[in-house]
């Protein structure tokens, strides 16, 4: 086996050596913390930790599946035995074994937001309250921060900061929603996103035949990544694992408080600043990982000189060594059809100056609803483009709906947009093309769209990254394209 240490820079391999005891790695942007938490595991299995006393709590599947594949090429299969994975599906997996120490089924149901949401509805209903005031959508966002807090539908009721904040919004009744909501979860033996952090703490909290002893022998290493990320009751958890009378507290958590963003989903930063004084009668050991592998100089002193006037944080010094690079551009826009033209312009600019193609290029917006005026500029430019992590404003229902419906009064024999979009009736389809294809049994004839020479593509195929290219207004058909992604 492969001495896979020596990759490692001095803080680094500092990190994934100190094994016993609790760590806090604050690790920069691309300071190579996805490698020290791999290591980091790998090193505890060669020192002879058995895989499945590890566990390593991610925020996404695909970080746990990376995670689970580098160190399967470090010390083979073993990797596989590791409990990795986000703090959902671990504590899901955990529920169906125990569930019903807590009064649920072992085959409980899941809610997805929209069934968490139709309940809801269903229940704001029967209350008969007025949808527009108590929507579902509002609701269900309030109960979500009520779990992510550990407060009971009880104790929101018995809580006058809350009450008095419903009552401002004009929504007295919220408390009652939430214990209505809970019972009726608790009878259909069905348990939302949220449920699955807050009955496992209510597992471990009520500790029916001493599961939490069970867990606390279990996991002896416990690896949390991006804990700036967490909230209250994900941390909650994590001290109920590993700190009690005669713990070894083998707890290492890797983030870094200046990349904190997602407090609009509860996450609080509170976490990762306390975490050194939580654990400071306990031996605990901080490492910092300052040194950027991604970035240049002038990126990353910028980073620097907008971040040191956070009130709270801890202290770093980010650095690079791959050159000055190129200086970042700020343009001020008047508005935003300007700054997407401009955007455009300058795309266009790069390409031919350096002969990019259309993959080496990324628009990044703060917000899904901003991606319509980039999108709108591109597609005037003729440039294929795919929305990653959103749909595409030319890709929402609502959208294609109104764009078929425009097709069609250009065009009334394009049976295409017709199809797909409103579920006429044979009657209303007839209408368009006097019931030839029903009569015969035919499908109506398909427009393809895709590059010259490839396979056809359908074109009301629904997949989120399908391109919609301008017609050309001489022919009506679309413009031929050389597709670069």
């Amino acid at each position: 086996m492969s001495d896979f240490l020596e990759e490692l820079n001095t803080v680094q391999r500092q990190s994934v050596l100190a094994t016993d005891g609790p760590v806090l790695v604050v690790a920069g942007p691309g300071s190579g913390k996805t490698r020290v938490l791999t290591y980091r595991i790998a090193h505890l299995i060669r020192e002879g930790v058995a895989p499945w006393e590890i566990l390593a709590l991610t925020f996404t599947n695909k970080a746990a599946r990376e995670m689970k594949e580098r160190i399967e090429k470090v010390v083979g299969s073993g990797a596989n035995q590791v409990w990795a994975g986000t703090f959902h599906s671990i504590f899901s997996r955990i529920l169906r074994i125990e569930a019903e120490k807590i009064g649920y089924p072992s085959h409980f149901t899941i809610y997805d937001t929209e069934d968490t949401k139709s309940v809801l509805g269903a229940i704001i209903k029967e209350m008969n309250l007025d949808k527009t005031v108590y929507s579902p959508n509002v609701i269900r966002s309030r109960i979500s921060s009520a779990k992510s807090n550990l407060i009971t539908p009880r104790l929101y009721a018995e809580k006058e900061d809350l009450l008095q904040q419903d009552r401002a919004a004009k929504r007295p009744l919220t408390f009652q929603i939430y214990q209505q909501y809970s019972d009726r979860c608790k009878r259909s033996g069905a348990m939302d996103f949220d449920d699955l952090l807050y009955r496992f703490y209510e597992l471990l909290h009520r500790n029916p035949d001493q599961v939490l002893e069970k867990y606390r022998k279990k996991f002896r290493y416990v690896l949390v990544d991006e804990f700036q990320d967490t909230n209250h009751l994900q941390y909650a958890i994590v001290r109920k694992l590993v700190q009690y009378p005669e713990s070894p507290r083998n707890i290492c958590v890797v983030g870094d408080d200046a990349q904190s963003i997602y407090a609009f989903r509860g996450a609080t930063i509170q976490n990762i600043l306390d975490f050194e004084q939580d654990f400071k009668n306990h031996g605990i050991q901080v490492f910092k990982l300052e040194q950027n592998y991604r970035s240049t100089e002038h990126i990353v002193e910028a980073a620097n000189s907008v971040i040191q006037f956070n009130q709270r944080q801890i202290q770093k010094k980010i650095w690079s060594e791959k050159g000055l690079g190129n200086k970042i551009q700020v343009i001020k826009a008047m508005t935003d059809s300007e700054e997407g033209k401009r955007v455009a312009d300058t795309l266009l600019e790069q390409k031919n100056r350096f002969h990019l193609s259309n993959r080496d290029i990324a628009i990044l917006y703060r917000t899904n609803a901003q991606s319509r005026i980039f999108e709108e500029y591109l597609r005037r430019f003729n440039i294929p483009y795919r929305v990653f992590g959103g749909l595409s404003f030319y890709q929402r229902k609502e959208v294609k709906d109104l764009i078929a419906y425009l097709r069609l009064a250009i065009n009334p024999r394009d049976e295409e947009a017709l199809a797909p979009r409103n579920q006429l009736s044979q009657a209303g389809d007839r209408r368009f093309d006097g019931g030839k294809n029903q009569r015969s049994g035919r499908r109506p004839a398909t427009t393809h769209v895709g590059v010259p020479g490839s396979s056809p593509r359908r074109s009301e195929n629904p997949a989120s990254h399908r391109r919609i290219y301008p017609a050309d207004p001489g022919t009506g058909f679309p413009r031929p394209h050389v597709q670069c992604l």
